[in-house]
C-alpha cells in the first residue's frame, strides 16, 4: 500500500512532513503535547481534548491497538493525533480494531513519522497554538493552509461543554450496599469516574450540564460533582451559577479539571490561559494537606487564579490553596473552611495514569459521612 503525504501546519507557519494515517481529509484544533508513554487510547477519547489535536511524546504510539472496553466515553474526541512512530503490528488479545481502524472509523484526521521531539520543543517554547493537519489531496501550498488554520477560533474564549456533556440523565449504581448518592454534573466526564465512585460505595446520577439546583434537589443526593471537561472556564457562567446554588445550600461538593476552574471562578477567583498547559501522567503535585507529594494525570490548558500559601477571604468564607503543581506552581487543587467543597485541578480517576490520588475520592465520602444527618433522607435539612 503507498503511503499518503500529510502534513501539520502551525499558525505561526511552521510545517511538519509525515504520512497521513486514520481517516483521510483535514482536521484543525489547537495543538498540544501529552507526555504519557502509556494510555493512547484513554486520551484520545476523553472528552476534556475536544477541539485539540494531541501530539504525543512517546515515540510509538498504537502497540496495542484499540480495545473497546477501555473507551472513556462513547467517541474519540481529539480533533486530530500527530505521532512519531506507528506500531507495524499492534499486539493484545483484547484489541478489537487497530489504531488506524477506528480513527478512520470514526473520521479522526492523524499524522505519523513527525519529528515529535522538536515539535513539542517549539509548543513549549511558543506555546500551544491553533494548527491543521492536512492529508493527501488537501495538502496545498503553505499559504493556502496557513491561511486556513488562521481562519479558525482559538481555545480561548470557546465554549465547548454543550458538545461534549450527555444529552440524558443516566445512573451507575453503587457496588455492594449503597452509603451515599451524588449527583455528577458532566461537563465532559471520563467513564471511569462513576466507577470510581460505585467502587466507594456511592451512586452517581449524571446529569446534563444544562441541568438546574431543582434538578439536583429533586434527587435527594447527599453531594454535588463537577466533572472535567474541555474548554474556557471564562465561558461557563450558567455553570457558576449553578456552584454557587450548591455553595449556599452547603451541599458538599467535589470538582475535578474543569470543576476546578468552575468552583475557583465560584468563589471569586479568576481564570487564565496555559502557556502550553500540563498534559499527561506524570505530573508531580503537592497536597498541602498532608504535605505529601503525588505523580498525577493532567489534562488543563487553563488553571485558577489564586495566591498559594495565605487564607484567602471569599463571599463563602475562607479558602486555601490545597494542591500545587511542582514543575510550575501553577494552583492544582482548592479547600473551603467554611462550606464543605474542595477542588483539583488533575485526574484521581486516573483513566490512564498513576493511582497516587485516588484517595480523594474517598476524602470525598468522608465529606459527605460529616454532612449526612443521621436520617433516611439526606437533604432533609437542605432547604430550595
Amino acid at each position: 500500500m503507498s503511503e499518503t503525504t500529510a502534513v501539520l501546519v502551525l499558525e505561526d507557519g511552521r510545517i511538519f512532513t509525515g504520512i497521513s494515517f486514520g481517516a483521510a481529509g483535514t482536521a484543525f484544533g489547537e495543538a498540544v503535547f501529552a507526555t504519557g508513554m502509556t494510555g493512547y487510547q484513554e486520551t484520545l477519547t476523553d472528552p476534556s481534548y475536544r477541539r485539540q489535536v494531541v501530539v504525543a511524546t512517546a515515540p510509538q504510539i498504537g502497540n496495542t491497538g484499540w480495545v473497546e472496553e477501555d473507551n472513556e466515553s462513547s467517541a474519540i474526541h481529539v480533533a486530530g493525533f500527530v505521532i512519531r512512530d506507528l506500531s507495524p503490528a499492534p499486539s493484545s488479545w483484547r484489541a478489537t480494531a487497530t489504531l488506524p481502524e477506528e480513527m478512520e472509523r470514526q473520521g479522526i484526521v492523524g499524522v505519523a513519522g513527525v519529528d515529535t521531539r522538536a515539535l513539542t520543543r517549539h509548543l513549549r517554547s511558543r506555546g500551544a497554538m491553533r494548527c491543521g493537519i492536512f492529508a493527501g489531496s488537501a495538502v496545498t501550498t503553505p499559504e493556502e493552509m496557513v491561511a486556513a488554520v488562521l481562519a479558525t477560533p482559538g481555545m480561548a474564549g470557546a465554549d465547548l461543554t454543550g458538545e461534549v456533556t450527555t444529552t440524558e440523565a443516566y445512573t451507575v449504581q453503587a457496588v455492594g450496599e449503597q452509603k451515599y448518592t451524588v449527583a455528577c454534573v458532566d461537563l465532559g466526564i471520563k467513564a471511569n469516574t462513576p466507577r470510581s465512585f460505585a467502587e466507594r460505595g456511592v451512586t452517581a446520577h449524571v446529569l446534563p450540564a444544562t441541568c438546574t439546583i431543582e434538578d439536583i434537589l429533586a434527587l435527594g443526593v447527599d453531594g454535588v460533582f463537577l466533572s472535567n471537561g474541555p474548554g474556557d472556564p471564562a465561558t461557563a457562567d450558567r455553570i457558576v451559577a449553578l456552584t454557587k446554588e450548591v455553595l449556599d445550600r452547603r451541599i458538599p461538593l467535589f470538582g475535578i479539571c474543569f470543576g476546578n476552574q468552575i468552583l475557583g471562578r465560584a468563589l471569586g477567583f479568576g481564570t487564565y490561559k496555559l502557556k502550553f498547559g500540563h498534559r499527561g501522567i506524570n505530573q508531580p503535585v503537592k497536597d498541602h494537606l498532608t504535605g505529601k507529594t503525588m505523580v498525577t494525570s493532567q489534562n488543563h490548558g487553563f488553571a485558577v487564579d489564586a495566591a498559594a500559601g495565605e487564607v484567602l477571604q471569599t463571599p463563602y468564607g475562607k479558602v486555601e490553596v490545597g494542591f500545587t503543581g511542582l514543575n510550575d506552581g501553577v494552583v492544582e487543587g482548592l479547600n473551603c473552611h467554611d462550606v464543605p467543597a474542595f477542588s483539583v485541578q488533575f485526574h484521581p480517576e486516573a483513566a490512564a495514569g498513576p493511582h497516587d490520588a485516588r484517595y480523594l475520592f474517598d476524602r470525598f465520602v468522608t465529606m459527605l459521612a460529616a454532612a449526612t444527618p443521621e436520617t433516611e433522607n439526606s437533604n432533609s435539612k437542605v432547604t430550595a
